[in-house]
């Protein structure tokens, strides 16, 4: 069995995708006899980001970071994030000579450009840099590894895709709802940058629901009356949901994956989305949605074409235990 660090910035009570696969994955790897230690942001200080104020950036003494991982004595550190903790283990490792993997979850370039304005190609240079000594870097699709590709990142690339809980995602009766049909549903971050407003302004027959929460609520719900903002929804409450729902909406253009997208089809949800990383790798035939650059004709194909029984049979081959298997097999010895 071996003794695996994995370094994030990104970790409870944050709610999002990478947080979900690093919480699984460390999960199963313990189950399955390995010795995992996570070094995270919740013991040490951090700075509130005047611009996503929800995500705080911890800001751990270098000397408290080295001494966890010498104590720990790892045979593998994965690096999950670029921030604050996944720069002092990358600077750690290269500093001992020790091989390290990594993993690239979020497009940083894009949201820093929209959030606050930052160039892409300053970014994108960053990333290059810090994934650059990595024995290789983990990516969830194709479609993403060929533009970090034809971007200029040289590290060695491997897939690490993602999975779903089948015992809380799965197809339900479609209750009685006060809500009209057929019922839209949103799930993620409630934040500009996720698309959400393209969501909101389409006219669509039945009910647009919003699962989640963020910066952007408050003002999202004052703009769009006529949707209806649930907040946050964990665990069977959070499968009740999907399950009753007519068709998933996923109007990002900026994810890497997209955890809600494997969850909505494990239900027996359809799915529309614009064709780009993440929808493409994952709805590729008409009875499991439509992507299309307009997303009410997406919208109006995935309602008239998707096949419920075919979403969930797809969304069952995303299996964590594939996932958390992938992992492992991708992991290179320190030394």
């Amino acid at each position: 069995m071996a003794r695996i660090l994995i370094a994030t910035d990104a970790w409870h009570p944050q709610v999002s995708g990478v947080v979900r696969t690093l919480d699984t994955t460390s999960r199963l790897l313990r189950e399955q006899g390995h010795t995992v230690e996570v070094i995270e942001p919740t013991p040490y200080r951090a700075l509130r980001v005047p611009f996503y104020p929800e995500i705080p950036l911890a800001l751990p003494r270098p000397g408290r970071i080295y001494e966890r991982i010498c104590q720990f004595r790892p045979d593998h550190i994965h690096i999950s994030t670029e921030g604050p903790i996944g720069l002092l283990v990358r600077r750690f490792c290269t500093r001992m000579r020790w091989r390290f993997t990594t993993s690239y979850h979020t497009r940083f370039p894009e949201y820093l450009k929209k959030l606050a304005r930052v160039p892409e190609a300053l970014t994108y240079q960053f990333l290059k840099w810090f994934h650059g000594p990595s024995a290789c870097m983990m990516v969830a699709t194709q479609s993403l590894e060929a533009e970090l590709v034809a971007r200029g990142f040289r590290a060695p690339i491997r897939r690490w895709s993602r999975g779903v809980d089948l015992g809380l995602f799965r197809p339900r009766p479609k209750p009685d709802m006060e809500y009209p049909r057929p019922v839209l549903l949103y799930v993620g971050r409630v934040s500009h940058e996720k698309g959400i407003g393209d969501f909101l302004k389409l006219k669509t027959a039945g009910t647009k629901l919003v699962v989640g929460d963020g910066p952007a609520r408050a003002e999202l719900e004052r703009e769009h009356p006529d949707a209806t903002f649930l907040g946050y929804r964990k665990g069977e409450p959070l499968g009740e949901v999907y399950a009753a729902a007519d068709l998933f909406v996923f109007p990002s253009r900026t994810d890497t994956f997209g955890i809600v997208l494997i969850e909505a089809l494990a239900s027996g949800l359809p799915v529309a989305a614009y064709p780009v990383t993440g929808p493409v790798d994952i709805v590729t035939r008409p009875e499991l949605g439509a992507l299309n650059d307009d997303l009410s004709v997406a919208v109006s194909q995935a309602l008239a074409e998707g096949n419920p029984r075919a979403c969930a049979e797809e969304g069952a081959r995303y299996t964590w235990a594939n996932c958390t298997a992938q992992f492992l097999s991708n992991l290179a010895p320190v030394r």
